[in-house]
């Protein structure tokens, strides 16, 4: 969760690249594209999840 407004912002921004990525893909038509555009998400979003060492002590 968030911390702070710059935190919630940075994240806000994030999705909005996402969006914005498979936005295009889609008014090209492509949709074999849009499918490895959101494969390639899930990658990277799984990378951030799960990055060495955590951001946050347990």
């Amino acid at each position: 969760m968030p911390i702070n407004e710059k935190e919630l912002n940075a994240a806000l921004f994030d999705q909005l690249t996402l969006v914005e990525r498979i936005e295009r893909q889609v008014q090209k038509g492509n949709l074999e594209a849009v499918k490895e555009e959101i494969e390639i998400l899930k990658k990277e979003i799984n990378r951030k999840l799960y990055q060495q060492p955590p951001l946050k002590s347990e």
